[in-house]
């Protein structure tokens, strides 16, 4: 049986197992039980309504279907606009971005410009560094970038060679200056680390706090570490990370933005999930598609679930369906600012319903249930207010941070309120109203988030309208981003002004996620299944290896919880 189809089997399999297994902590289902059947009972009415409907053509989207050969020509388009970053980067600046690169290059079989690299990493990358480093991104963009391609190097061909090795020495070292990060009192871990004394620093704002995002968002790459080496040290200092938020006690699974490594408290009552909490709901998931820990996906069913019930609200015009925030926590009146960074969650989403199977093949699962088919819903629903912050704008480019218009009987507390779920309009010009772009909001840094659910949307739906919203953005960039004499791509300060004025900045997502994404999304499926790998959230690409020789080496204390 080929590898794809034995994967794909897998993870149909591991759908239908979800239903047979008890969460450890399934009790928070119970409790919850009135707001849980009330979503269940409208996403399955949204969805027989949907399938009995016939659409008016005025709300349909006006693309005609794209030959298999002009999405061949759109991915060579993104690869052309990879390589001039490239080029303009070595010529005008040589480092941190270099590693976090490698593996686009390997997905787009760029192997000259892979060669310069890797034998820059053999003669001349040394962590020996005199030098403070944030925990987080070092993690994400360096260790990650350093196992994705130690892994991908073993998967496609034509970019492996003799100096392979130094991809996985090179994460060893980089991982064993990490460890320091975790040695606090509760194991959270600190903010930063001393490259040089392997040691940990705290926060020099916020009180000494961390992230609670990013304190969360390094499992993915200790895991998999730990695997290939068999060194179970960084599994275990990751996982009691876990241990020892989840512990704090997490109502409705919403997660305050910092938290204390000495107390192992939250300091603040503010939660959002953009900037500071994004990526603990993402990691929830991704660590379960990872290694099949039913403890987070127990833990992402409880988030998600929070979520609905608090934190979506529609906006006044057009109904689209927005995640606000709640600066003074569950019970406080909330605030109907979105970054976009949140639009990671529509993609995330669509993972945990599906397990990475198309949506058609999920649907005849046993497991398929009404709450997956209204997850799938809100999933949409996200995405396309995602994609109205690209369609609003005079660029076509996303700005930074919107503020939406909403009924101010919808930003009263949620609390004790049933989930719902707006049925928004397709009108543009209803859509404009309700997005309010603030000046000192409106630059714009090249983020990946919406061109990465528009990947993972076309993935699990197949419904061509993500490609050509990912093909929008694309040209959007091309048009208004690329500096002077093609070299390179410059982050803008105004969205809503032509020409924009650039920021003289290139960020490295825009290399190692932003044009990924784009690649894969105009990419035949078999590039990179979603049944086969996951990405962390710098894009990097790690395999699902199960548990294999590691355990959980937690539980959950559900009374904390309550």
């Amino acid at each position: 049986m080929a590898r794809s189809e034995r994967n794909r089997k897998r993870g149909a399999s591991r759908l239908r197992a979800k239903t047979a297994r008890r969460p450890i902590c399934a009790s928070w289902f119970a409790r919850r039980t009135p707001f849980v059947a009330a979503a269940i009972t409208f996403g399955a009415s949204l969805v027989f309504w949907l399938h009995n409907q016939t659409i008016p053509s005025s709300l349909k989207w006006r693309w005609s279907p794209t030959p298999l050969e002009e999405w061949e020509d759109r991915r060579q388009q993104v690869k052309d606009a990879f390589v001039t970053g490239w080029d303009a980067y070595s010529k005008y600046a040589w480092g941190w971005i270099i590693v976090d690169s490698l593996d686009t290059m390997m997905i787009m079989n760029l192997t000259s410009q892979l060669a310069h690299a890797r034998l820059w990493l053999h003669r001349k990358l040394d962590y020996d560094q005199d030098q403070d480093l944030n925990t987080f991104e070092t993690t994400i963009r360096m260790l990650g970038g350093l196992l994705s391609a130690h892994y991908l190097s073993t998967l496609l061909p034509g970019v492996s060679s003799r100096r392979d090795h130094i991809y996985l020495s090179k994460a060893v070292d980089l991982a064993d200056r990490l460890l320091s990060a975790y040695d606090s009192p509760s194991g959270i871990p600190y903010a930063s680390i001393h490259l040089a004394s392997r040691r940990g620093i705290r926060s020099h704002a916020n009180g000494g706090a961390s992230s609670t995002a990013e304190a969360t968002t390094l499992q993915l790459e200790m895991k998999y570490l730990s695997n290939i080496t068999g060194n179970d040290i960084y599994w275990r200092k990751a996982e009691k990370v876990m241990q020892a938020v989840d512990g704090i006690g997490i109502p409705d699974g919403l997660v305050p933005i910092f938290v204390e490594p000495h107390s192992g408290t939250f300091t603040t009552r503010e939660i959002r999930l953009g900037s500071r909490g994004d990526s603990y709901y993402e990691y929830l998931i991704k660590q379960y598609l990872q290694t099949a820990e039913t403890i987070y996906l127990d833990m992402w069913e409880e988030a998600l679930a929070g979520i609905q019930e608090h934190l979506i609200i529609p906006t006044k015009h057009a109904k689209l369906n927005v995640v606000a925030e709640l600066p003074n926590g569950i019970g406080g009146a909330l605030s109907p600012k979105m970054d976009h960074l949140v639009c990671f969650l529509p993609g995330s989403i669509a993972l945990g319903a599906t397990d990475g199977l198309t949506e058609a093949e999920a649907r005849r699962l046993p497991s398929w249930t009404s709450a997956k088919a209204q997850q799938m819903e809100l999933a949409r629903e996200l995405t396309k207010t995602c994609w109205g912050m690209y369609k609003v704008t005079e660029t076509g480019i996303a700005p930074e941070i919107v503020w939406f218009r909403a009924d101010d009987a919808t930003l009263q507390s949620r609390s004790n309120k049933p989930p719902s779920l707006a049925r928004s309009s397709d009108s543009e010009t209803l859509w404009k109203k309700d997005y309010d772009i603030k000046p000192l909001d409106a630059h714009n840094l090249q983020r990946p988030e919406t061109v990465e659910s528009l990947f993972v949307m076309w993935r699990i739906t197949k419904d061509p309208i993500y490609r050509e919203w990912g093909w929008e953005i694309f040209k959007a960039f091309q048009e208004h981003s690329i500096v002077g004499l093609g070299e390179g791509y410059s982050s803008l300060n105004n969205v809503n002004a032509i020409p924009s004025p650039r920021r003289d900045n290139m960020e490295s997502f825009w290399l190692a996620e932003t044009l990924k994404y784009l690649y894969l999304l105009f990419s035949p499926d078999d590039v990179l299944p979603l049944t086969e790998v996951v990405f962390n959230t710098e894009a990097h690409v790690l395999p699902r290896i199960s548990l294999g020789k590691f355990r959980t080496g937690w539980e959950r204390k559900c009374e904390k919880r309550s």
